[in-house]
């Protein structure tokens, strides 16, 4: 077993993160020694539970997610790999492993996570649209989650401006969520990528989805939230960005509408309000960049 096989299974099992990695490197060096380590040991350098999951491990498990990755044209890269997303891999419980449809390359690292209501307004979904389209144009790489509503339009605005996007999904690539967007992440994986942490047969569990957020800020330079109401999942996202260190930039809404309460409540506790693509682009220092060519 290699590194890569190694780094692929321990992702295959329930609370090993890179924040665990870290600990079980230190101990045992590379990858690769972690299962050839005795269960003792595991259990002295993890926890009882983490040292019996990876001494019991499967490897058919393992088998069967990269025979399912090939079977759909799904590229694995780790940690460890120096293709791995720089954004991404500066962030607190970094992936192990992410599971890639389309291809990542160096320009995603000036990138703008947009998110929103799933049930947002024509107000919300235009503007996602329109935002992404501006930015993409400009040669920022669009981040959402493909989820209904704001998240689709945003990655149809960058597909529109023949731009990059990259959409980030809660599930494995067995289960694309929502199914509807199977065409839009055929369409992304063209002129960008749909990705994953999760393996490939994991199905969209609501818990996934916090996980999701942490990578879309995670990815990005900031996230611009469009249309959200109180409780919605898009502040969560705007909460990782904060915690990462991004911006947060919100688009202000009615004040007598329900789903611009979330957004506007951002804006008080000092989110950015922007009000075209221009004050994100002089906000994080890129002023009018190279546009892309088609």
């Amino acid at each position: 077993m290699n590194a890569f096989e190694s780094l692929v299974s321990l992702n295959l099992i329930p609370q090993i993160g890179s924040l665990r990695l870290e600990a079980l490197l230190r101990h045992f060096g590379k990858p690769e020694n972690i299962f050839k380590a005795t269960r003792n040991d595991l259990v002295a350098a993890s926890t009882e539970q983490i040292g019996q999951g990876i001494a019991s491990f499967d490897f058919r498990r393992l088998e069967n997610d990269l025979a399912l990755a090939k079977k759909l044209g799904v590229n694995i890269i780790t940690l460890l790999d120096q293709d791995y997303p720089r954004l991404l891999k500066e962030i607190p419980g970094a992936p192990l492993v992410l599971y890639v449809l389309g291809k990542i390359i160096l320009e995603d690292n000036l990138s703008l996570g947009i998110v929103g209501s799933r049930r947002a307004s024509l107000y919300g979904l235009i503007n996602a649209e329109k935002f992404a389209s501006g930015l993409s144009a400009q040669g920022v790489t669009i981040v959402s989650g493909m989820a209904r509503g704001v998240d689709t339009y945003a990655h149809r605005g960058a597909l529109k401006a023949q731009g990059r996007t990259i959409a980030v999904m809660g599930s494995g690539f067995n289960h694309i969520y929502p199914a509807e967007n199977a065409g839009l992440a055929q369409k992304i994986a063209l002129s960008g990528a749909v990705i994953s942490e999760f393996p490939m047969d994991t199905e969209p569990l609501a818990q996934n989805f916090p996980r999701r957020n942490r990578l879309i800020s995670g990815l990005s330079l900031g996230v611009l939230i469009t249309e959200a109401a109180k409780n919605s999942g898009a502040l969560i996202t705007a909460d990782f960005a904060l915690e990462q260190g991004r911006d947060v930039f919100v688009l202000p809404g009615r004040i007598d509408s329900l789903g611009s309460m979330g957004t506007n409540a951002l804006i008080k506790q000092g989110a950015k309000l922007v009000t075209c693509c221009e004050d994100i682009l002089e906000e994080l220092n890129l002023g009018m960049i190279k546009v892309r060519k088609p």
